[in-house]
């Protein structure tokens, strides 16, 4: 199976200047665990996930005046749609995160997540009705 089979397509972009409560909030609404952030005066596209703002919170940092690009990853491994899930799995362990932006052509198409490899990997029991 491929990356392009598992990923979401669902891709939520925010700019450096997102506070965390913002890119929080949006994430929420969105249901996803990570966003590409877009930031053309950094070098282009980073990614701040969960664990970024858990790290900040956790540290005692205001989320209302954090800013995204401070807690972006800008040395980011990116997935192409045609690598196999286990070559997505393996740059994750590698490099340890759970994470990856898909790109095609150099445009964000989607990100995988060791969720939806699992999800492929593993089939969802059907339950009997009792």
């Amino acid at each position: 199976m491929l990356v392009r089979d598992a990923m979401s397509t669902v891709v939520l972009t925010i700019g450096p200047t997102h506070t965390l409560r913002q890119a929080a909030a949006l994430m929420s609404a969105r249901k996803v665990g990570a966003a590409v952030v877009l930031d053309p005066d950094a070098g282009g596209i980073g990614i701040l996930t969960e664990r970024d703002i858990l790290n900040s919170v956790g540290l005692g940092q205001d989320p209302d005046t954090e800013l995204s690009h401070a807690h972006t990853t800008t040395d980011v491994v990116f997935a192409a749609p045609a690598w196999t899930l286990q070559e997505a799995a393996r740059a994750m362990t590698h490099g340890g995160f759970r994470h990856l932006i898909v790109l095609d052509r150099g445009e964000p198409i989607g990100i995988v997540s060791v969720r939806d490899i699992i999800r492929c990997w593993v089939p969802v029991r059907q339950q009997v009705p009792a």
